[in-house]
């Protein structure tokens, strides 16, 4: 098929002729200046848009620009002169054509946004997550014509993923007939004993053959496990809202957490035109490609500041000493175990405010399970928040001791712009003793609060949350569960370990819910941590079939095929354990929550849990300290009762009526900007009576 020329690709009100073009396969090209640096200013480059990939070359001569064969698909915007295709057509015939490098690559699904300049007609901005592409063309029409093909080509991208069915041959299906040889060699006169003999070496080498088969199996489904694992852990990018507009493909409607130089985007450029291009050389260039996991921010159009956080906790500056825990429980066995006093020695160096937001860590499921119910896909969406759900369990696996009991009026703040996921948490209530947070990521908030009520039986601890977990998506559609019960087994004999069991209700107000069964494990299960389930439509009808390990990966399949991995879908994997695994058993996430990244502390409010200082010594090791502190705030702890009872209000929050669930009122962030503490006290100090008539 010949080349066509086009001025630009003309607009029409549904994508119409065009769109169907390039799902058909076409691709458009052509040349387009792109701003360097200062030193070398607007360079031309060449430009191919095929298979939702934006890739760019450099043309060192003009006469580079035959960088297609007369056979390529490809629709061509801007003024291409009738000698360069020509010349394109008298390059066909010969044997060897150059292949030009390819010095830039950027995939439509990271693109966050596109925009026109406001000065300049003929200019355009690409925006990913780590660049911004400054673009200028001939004319007005060929800026619209990209714009155009951008818009047109990123609507039927597909959502792709490495989870699908990749079925291959498995050795065990691999046989061989020794009958036809059998026979001819019988034919030939062959005697018996010598074709068994033949037979035997034919099995031999088979064998051999099938074995190594056998590994090249165990390789290629290693490797697409790994391929899998990779995916579910950088699947952030994936997740971005597919937007109607087509210049802008990011939901921006929680502007409150954005921030950066692009807050918002759309078809039209703002002051960024005033400002100075980005300062990219040719070297840079050449090295740099998008990635999906530079897609994971709040605001996949800004800029934020990296924040490089840690992998270990610091050393201990002390030695640890071993402490009987029946001494320190015998004579609170049938108690809640929330009002225990245990030394520090039986703590980690989290809080349970902390210990809320560990059940973020795979927020890309609900980035995912956004990004497929705008694409229509109401079932995967169900299924990434049934993942989710049960993801927060995952950290738990070996983690015996006990985070630290927030004060009255504690609070915890997450920012995590590279998860794109802003967090907040605050202590409400001392009796009973209830947690509320609240999170707000791309195009999804997620809020609830948790009555934890704790009973030691003598050999084991049980732990019942009370409370609702609520998730709700820009559009409307919401999710609502409540935890299972958790048990720590074997407290003063054997192996300690905990296990989760009960069954979870995922209630959602449209067509799909979701029931799960944590199955409790037995003495002598040889397959503990399974969970098993199914999501069903609002007329009870099944849809999939969910199943896995609460602290491993979580699978999906068509109702009534068998619980077989092979032919199910990853819906979820759990990230490896750190290499630095000290005592507590924290995840490489975990390990990051009480961290004072440099200059975080001076804007946090007094009552954050970074400036708990018992934790804080714990953490560092300095275990008397910690000892020392924890029992000085314990002090102050009893006299929480009396303070609440006393009129005592949350800061953050605000009860709802009788139902004893708490609303976030949505003022934290922009109190921190303005560093506005006043009502905040410093719980952690000295406790004084003029603070307790203030409480």
């Amino acid at each position: 098929m010949p080349l066509t020329r086009s001025k630009s690709l003309p607009a029409t009100e549904n994508g119409g002729s065009d769109r169907e073009k390039l799902q058909s396969g076409r691709s458009v090209a052509g040349i387009v200046y792109k701003w360097t640096n200062y030193g070398k200013g607007w360079r031309s480059r060449w430009f191919l848009l095929r298979d939702g990939i934006l890739s760019y070359s450099k043309i060192r001569r003009p006469e580079n620009v035959n960088m297609l064969s007369p056979s390529d698909d490809v629709r061509l915007i801007g003024d291409i002169s009738t000698d360069r295709l020509s010349r394109m057509k008298s390059c066909s015939g010969r044997s060897r054509r150059k292949h030009h490098k390819t010095i830039g690559i950027v995939h439509l699904k990271q693109v966050s946004s596109y925009r026109e300049s406001k000065s300049d007609h003929r200019k355009f901005y690409i925006f990913t997550a780590t660049k911004t592409l400054h673009l200028r063309t001939d004319s007005r029409s060929d800026r619209a014509a990209w714009l155009q093909a951008l818009a047109s080509t990123r609507g039927i991208v597909p959502l792709q993923s490495v989870s699908g069915d990749f079925s291959f041959v498995s050795p065990k299906d691999l046989s061989i007939s020794t009958e036809r040889l059998k026979k001819r060699l019988l034919e030939e006169g062959m005697n018996e004993s010598f074709v068994k003999e033949c037979e035997q070496i034919v099995d031999s080498e088979f064998s051999e053959v099938q074995e190594q088969i056998k590994l090249l199996h165990e390789e290629r489904t290693k490797l697409l496990e790994a391929l899998r694992q990779l995916e579910m852990a950088n699947l952030e990018a994936e997740a971005s809202g597919i937007h109607d507009n087509p210049y802008q493909l990011t939901n921006h409607n929680s502007s409150s957490l954005r921030r950066g130089k692009y807050s918002e985007c759309s078809t039209s450029a703002s002051s960024d035109d005033k400002q100075e291009f980005e300062d990219i050389s040719e070297e840079d260039e050449a090295s740099f490609h998008d990635t999906k996991e530079s897609f994971g921010e709040p605001d996949v159009g800004s800029v934020h500041t990296h924040i490089k956080r840690r992998t270990k906790l610091p050393d201990p500056a002390e030695k640890e000493r071993s402490v009987s825990l029946w001494s320190m429980i015998k004579d609170n066995v049938g108690k809640d175990l929330t009002r225990v006093c245990l030394p520090v020695y039986f703590n980690e160096p989290i809080s349970s405010l902390q210990k809320c937001f560990e059940d973020m860590e795979y927020s890309y499921l609900l980035d995912q399970a956004y990004a497929f119910g705008k694409s229509g896909n109401s079932l995967l969406r169900a299924l990434n928040v049934a993942a989710f759900a049960v993801s927060g369990y995952a950290s738990t696996e070996g983690r015996h001791c006990k985070p630290f009991n927030p004060l009255l009026g504690e609070t915890y703040e997450a920012d995590f712009p590279d998860k794109g996921i802003r967090f907040f948490s605050e202590k409400v209530s001392h009796h009973p003793t209830v947690i509320a947070c609240h999170c707000e990521g791309k195009g999804w908030k997620f809020w609830g609060d948790t009555n934890l009520r704790s009973k030691f039986w003598g050999r084991s601890i049980q732990l019942e949350p009370v409370g609702i977990l609520t998730l709700e998506f820009d559009d409307g559609e919401i999710f609502q569960w409540s935890k299972v019960t958790t048990t720590i087994y074997n407290i003063l004999l054997g192996k300690l370990y905990c296990d989760h069991h009960g069954t979870m209700q995922i209630r959602g107000n449209r067509q799909y819910s979701c029931m799960l069964k944590f199955k409790e494990q037995s003495i002598l299960d040889r397959n503990p941590h399974q969970v098993n389930g199914f999501v069903e439509d609002v007329t009870g009808k099944k849809a999939a079939t969910v199943f896995g390990k609460w602290n491993d990966s979580l699978y999906y399949l068509a109702p009534g095929e068998g619980l077989n991995k092979e032919g199910a879908s990853l819906l979820w994997k759990a990230r490896k354990p750190p290499p630095n695994i000290t005592r507590y058993n924290l995840t490489s996430f975990a390990i990051t929550l009480n961290e004072l990244t440099p200059g975080l502390e001076e804007e946090l409010p007094p009552t954050d849990s970074r400036l708990r200082p018992d934790q804080r010594h714990l953490e560092n090791g300095e275990y008397e300290k910690a000892n020392e502190e924890k029992q000085r705030l314990e002090r102050r702890q009893r006299m929480s009762r009396q303070i609440q009872e006393s009129g005592w209000r949350p800061r953050w929050f605000e009860p709802q009526g009788e139902s004893q669930s708490y609303k976030y009122t949505g003022d934290y962030w922009e109190a921190r900007d303005k560093r506005s503490w006043e009502n905040c006290p410093n719980i952690f100090g000295e406790f004084t009576d003029e603070m307790a008539d203030c409480a």
